[in-house]
C-alpha cells in the first residue's frame, strides 16, 4: 500500500486583504496551513492515500485545522490532541518591489511542546510506504527536534522511504541549537531531500559553487541519499519569478523546463506543492522504476501552478498539471 505519512505543524494563517501591510490591516482572511499539511492535501488531490500526523490543542481551532485537511481527503485520525494553543502565522503578501513578509506566533503550540513518546509511531506507520517531514519541526524546540528523530528512526525501522523538505526558516531556530548541530543526524537516516543551494551552508556547512558542485558535495556528505533535489527560484520582484529544478540520482542530473512566472498571486506553499508532485511520482509502483525526468517535470509544474492559487494549499488536479507541462498558458477559458 503506497500510503504516505506527513508530519508537522498546521497553523492558523491570517492574511491581510488587498496586499495591505500588517500595520494598516483591520481585517484578515483566516485559513489554515503549514508545510507538511500542504503536502498532504496536495497528495490527496493526486489520488495518493495520505495521513497527516500533528499535535494540536483540544479546542475548536485545533479541530478546525484538522478538518480543513480532512475535506480534501487527508486522514487526520493519527494526529493527537495536546498543547496550550494552535500556532499562528501572519502572511503579508508583497507586490512589485515590496517583498512578502511572514511573522510567526507559535510558542507553546502543540508541536512546539511535542516530546518523544507522545505519538505512537508503530500505529502511525502501519500500512505506510513513505514518511515525509521538514526542517521546520526540529527548528521549533529541542523536544520537537528529539521527537522528529524518534519519528525518523521508527520510519527507518518500519522500512519506509523517508523524505525531507529542508525548509530553512531564519526566524525559527531560537532555542539555542544551531541547525548544523541538529539537521545532519536527521538527514543521515533520510532517503530524499529537497531544498535550494543557499540552505546547504546553514544546515551542513557546505559552501557550493553551482548545482553540480552542490550535488557532488551532498553525495559525499550523505552517501545514503537516494534522491537529491534542488529548486532554483529567481525573484525579479515580489510578483515575478523564474523557476525550475534539478533532480540527482546515481550520478545523473535531471533538469526541468524553466518557467517564467509573472503576476504571481501567492507564492506561499509553492515548495509544498512541488513536494507533493515529487512524492507522487517517486512512490514505488509495481516493478517499474520511476521516470525521473517525468518526476522533476511534474513536481516543478505543481510548484508553478501554486503561484496562482491564493492561500497555502495548491487546489489542482493532475490534468491541470499535465496541461501546464504541455504548454498551456492559461489564456483560454475552459468551457
Amino acid at each position: 500500500m503506497n500510503r504516505v505519512i506527513c508530519f508537522g505543524e498546521i497553523m492558523l494563517r491570517l492574511t491581510p486583504f488587498m496586499h495591505q501591510r500588517l500595520e494598516q490591516s483591520k481585517s484578515f482572511n483566516m485559513d489554515f496551513g503549514g508545510s507538511e499539511s500542504n503536502v498532504s492535501a496536495g497528495l490527496a488531490q493526486l489520488g495518493i492515500p495520505v495521513a497527516y500526523v500533528s499535535r494540536v490543542p483540544d479546542s475548536p481551532l485545533g479541530k478546525s485545522a484538522l478538518s480543513s485537511l480532512a475535506q480534501w481527503g487527508v486522514d487526520t485520525s493519527v494526529s493527537v490532541l495536546g498543547g496550550d494553543r494552535l500556532g499562528i502565522y501572519f502572511v503579508e503578501l508583497g507586490a512589485g518591489r515590496r517583498p512578502s513578509r511572514v511573522i510567526y506566533d507559535r510558542k507553546q503550540s502543540g508541536m512546539h511542546s511535542l516530546k518523544p513518546g507522545m505519538i505512537d509511531w508503530n500505529v502511525v506507520f502501519r500500512g505506510a510506504a513513505w514518511f515525509h517531514w521538514s526542517g521546520i519541526t526540529p527548528s521549533l524546540s529541542a523536544s520537537a527536534a528529539a521527537a522528529t528523530l524518534e519519528a525518523i528512526n521508527a520510519a527507518r525501522e518500519a522500512g519506509l522511504l523517508i523524505s525531507c523538505d529542508l525548509n530553512y526558516r531564519t526566524k525559527l531556530w531560537k532555542y539555542g541549537a544551531k541547525p548544523s548541530e541538529i539537521m545532519p543526524a536527521l538527514i543521515e537516516a533520510t532517503d530524499v531531500i529537497v531544498g535550494d543551494e543557499d540552505v546547504l551552508d546553514a544546515y551542513f556547512g557546505l559552501k557550493t559553487d553551482g548545482i553540480d558542485d552542490a550535488f557532488s558535495k551532498l553525495s559525499h556528505r550523505f552517501p545514503n541519499l537516494k534522491y537529491m533535489v534542488l529548486t532554483d527560484r529567481k525573484g525579479l520582484t515580489a510578483s515575478h519569478f523564474q523557476y525550475h529544478a534539478y533532480l540527482y540520482c546515481n550520478g545523473r542530473t535531471y533538469e526541468s523546463q524553466k518557467y517564467e512566472l509573472p503576476d504571481v498571486i501567492d507564492r506561499i506553499g509553492s515548495g509544498d506543492a512541488f513536494m507533493s508532485g515529487l512524492i507522487c511520482k517517486l512512490l514505488p509502483s509495481g516493478q517499474n522504476p520511476p521516470d525521473l525526468q517525468k518526476a522533476i517535470e511534474f513536481a516543478t509544474a505543481c510548484g508553478v501552478y501554486k503561484h496562482y492559487i491564493p492561500g497555502d494549499l495548491n487546489i489542482f488536479t493532475e490534468s491541470d498539471i499535465v496541461s501546464l507541462m504541455e504548454g498551456s498558458t492559461g489564456g483560454k477559458v475552459g468551457r
